[in-house]
């Protein structure tokens, strides 16, 4: 896993990592509307790419967000 990527994966689980411990069954949408709200448009492409080939070292709930994001609004 390059550098860059490395990053962007330990960036996204602690972000679900602090969702994760909210009540109620919304993390992955939290999780979502903050990627969606304060990353790039390059970090999210870099994070869909990941997510295309595996997902390698990513939390389930990133992974589902990712899923969220992507869906049509």
């Amino acid at each position: 896993m390059a550098a860059n990527v490395a990053k962007l994966v330990t960036m996204a689980n602690q972000i679900a990592t602090f969702f994760a411990t909210q009540a109620g069954a919304t993390q992955a949408a939290e999780v979502a509307g903050h990627l969606k709200a304060f990353w790039e448009p390059r970090m999210l492409q870099a994070l869909y790419a990941h997510v295309d080939a595996g997902g390698e070292g990513l939390s389930p709930l990133v992974i589902e967000a990712v899923g969220r994001l992507r869906q049509p609004a």
